[in-house]
């Protein structure tokens, strides 16, 4: 059933002036609006499907960023003299519904695990925390829940899998680095479908490139739990039940603009076999489908000031949104749910050159470049390849400037990545005319979109935590009561092992 107040006039009254928005607001609850409370979540729009998509790192100047780039790779003018009104548009801009705030709890600037507990939880906690409170007790997740209820479970993230934001669904810790025993609480908790990178957390000691501490093989294991284990694109394609696990990659997925995409699918590609997977399993057909997907490297393209990279991320996020939105338009139960944990980097469109504010920025240079800042460094620090070489080839720079060309040699004697990063992000920035103010993340406010039963509750401004409460009431979950459960059971294995020492 629709909800008697329906996303479409909650974004009307948005875009009214305030006189008008008012005598709107009483005609349309006069029309047929039973109650201004929320409905229970059995009530008439609650979704049976939850489709939580985080693209991590991408502020407001991320998405302009790509719907410009877009614009000028099909072939609209740079300028604004002759662009036509509307014109390109990315998936998300359909869907936009309001804001975040997305302050931690000891730090007006958060990092990806407390932005994640946030969402995964309803609860603030500190940086570097994963599901649990600040006093680092276990908070219970909304993937922890939704396996109560029985639905059908995946993440998706194109991070290593025991990287923070899927960690925050599926494990808890209060630190965020302790991957090994991340990945070994991912098993546990028996998702039925995980996507992603993060091998190396999942092999034994023994094994070339593994960071374990102990001799334990995680794949081995997951395969006697059942899981079909794959770790390359022709495997996932064959795939075609649940249990899945797949990590295609020892650490995080390569950049979008440095992938075989033979090897290694895209997170479209991803996103769409995990809702075909969950949503036709036993329990995604009888009880419904919880996802989380996250656009992981978005995040760190911005901590290297990658512009080219970061933009090819975004550009690859919305794909992956436009595939969860085909799937929701077709399925009508289905709520997809895009935000962001934070920004990264400070991008900015348009910057000083030479002391000189510039009233530009230009697609076309970041068109030209075909790899990445780690890609490029790799090359002239590693293979010893001459930094000027490698720019006119892999980024279209043809001529540099005499402190341009300093700057390189500088980094080169000092075997420096982190000097080498500044000058090709300066170099290249310079051309593109686009900043950084920033190798972290920001303060600033991300974006909200959504699409389906349920969305217009998400309509407007919001605390990161009211994504995490409110998905929870909409599925009709108890996360309180549900954390009260995990920290009883937790204490009781803590007995039982105590009591046989």
């Amino acid at each position: 059933m629709q909800s008697a107040f329906p996303l479409q006039n909650a974004l009307l009254l948005m875009r009214l002036p305030r006189s008008l928005a008012a005598a709107a607001l009483v005609l349309l609850f006069a029309a047929g609006t039973a109650s201004a409370q929320s409905p229970p979540a059995e009530g008439r729009d609650a979704p049976r499907n939850v489709v939580l998509m985080i693209a991590d790192g991408a502020g407001p100047a991320s998405f302009t960023m790509a719907r410009d780039f877009e614009r000028y790779r099909q072939g609209e003018p740079e300028g604004l003299d002759g662009l036509p009104e509307g014109g390109v548009r990315l998936a998300l801009d359909a869907l936009e519904l309001g804001s975040i705030q997305t302050y931690a709890a000891n730090s007006r600037i958060t990092d990806s695990a407390a932005g994640a507990t946030a969402f995964s939880t309803g609860h603030k906690t500190n940086n570097g925390f994963v599901a649990v409170d600040t006093a680092g007790r276990p908070l219970a997740t909304l993937l922890e829940a939704a396996q109560r209820r029985g639905m059908a479970t995946g993440l998706v993230a194109t991070s290593r899998l025991t990287h923070a934001t899927p960690a925050s669904f599926a494990a808890h810790t209060p630190d965020r680095w302790k991957e090994n025993k991340i990945a070994r609480q991912l098993l546990a908790h028996e998702v039925d479908l995980m996507l992603g990178g993060g091998r190396r957390h999942f092999l034994p000691q023994s094994a070339e490139d593994s960071e374990r501490e102990d001799g334990r093989d995680l794949l081995d294991e997951a395969r006697e739990a059942g899981y079909t284990v794959v770790t390359g694109r022709d495997g996932f394609q064959q795939v075609d039940a649940l249990p899945v696990l797949g990590v295609f990659a020892n650490g995080h997925l390569p950049y979008v603009i440095d992938r075989d995409s033979g090897k290694i699918p895209s997170l479209e590609a991803m996103t769409q076999k995990a809702l075909r997977l969950l949503s036709e399993s036993e329990r995604g057909r009888k009880n419904g489908v919880f996802l989380m997907v996250e656009g992981s490297r978005i995040d760190h393209a911005g901590h290297n000031n990658d512009a080219a990279a970061h933009l090819r991320e975004t550009l690859a996020y919305d794909d992956a949104v436009a595939a969860a939105q085909r799937f929701a338009e077709r399925d009508g139960e289905t709520l997809l749910l895009s935000t962001a944990d934070h920004g990264t980097g400070g991008l900015s469109l348009g910057r000083n050159i030479d002391g000189e504010g510039r009233y530009a920025w230009k697609p076309s240079a970041l068109a030209e470049v075909e790899a990445s800042h780690g890609v490029m460094m790799r090359q002239v620090i590693e293979e010893g390849a001459d930094p000027a070489t490698v720019l006119r080839r892999q980024a279209g720079v043809d001529s540099l400037a005499a402190g341009e060309r300093e700057m390189l040699a500088e980094a080169v004697e000092a075997e420096s990545y982190g000097r080498l990063e500044a000058a090709l992000s300066e170099i290249i920035g310079r051309r593109a005319v686009v900043g950084w103010t920033t190798g972290g993340h920001t303060a600033a406010d991300v974006g909200l979109y959504g699409y389906g039963p349920g969305a217009e509750r998400f309509v407007g401004h919001h605390d990161n935590t009211y994504v995490g409460a409110e998905l929870a009431e909409l599925l009709g979950v108890d996360l309180d009561a549900l954390t009260a459960e995990i920290r009883r059971e937790r204490e009781e294995r803590a007995a039982t092992v105590a009591g046989s020492e």
